[in-house]
């Protein structure tokens, strides 16, 4: 058996570059009407979700984009168990939009295209990324 030392338990499971090609695929599939493939979906929805991670280093705010991810962001108290305080939820659409600048923060939020509970529930200062 070879052993791991420290590092996380999933290997990374996307470039952190926000220009990949699952982003670009994504953007050119939205953009035309149709719903992308979902691996590529995926892909897109987890390489942008890692950007904000480093931009956003921290754990008191979960970002939610069902059913391809969620990570925990921003810094501040961290969260360690049971529906954290922080939380944002939206569609995989509304999460590639709002990360390359497609849409506004405060638009999606006034509009429902984004669900957040909590007083740190706000990615603005780091969108577009």
């Amino acid at each position: 058996m070879i052993g791991r030392v420290g590092g996380p338990y999933r290997p990374v499971v996307s470039s952190p570059h926000i220009k990949s090609a699952a982003v670009a695929a994504t953007l050119s599939a939205l953009d035309e009407g149709r719903t992308p493939e979902r691996p590529v979906f995926r892909e897109a929805v987890r390489t942008l979700l890692a950007a904000l991670v480093e931009r956003a280093p921290g754990r008191s705010v979960e970002v939610r984009v069902p059913p391809y991810g969620a990570v925990q962001c921003v810094a501040g108290p961290r969260h360690t168990r049971g529906t954290p305080p922080n939380v944002i939820e939206m569609d995989p659409s509304t999460w590639v939009a709002l990360a390359v600048g497609r849409v506004d923060w405060v638009a999606a939020v006034t509009e429902g295209r984004v669900r957040v509970s909590g007083a740190r529930a706000d990615l603005a200062p780091y969108l577009p990324l």
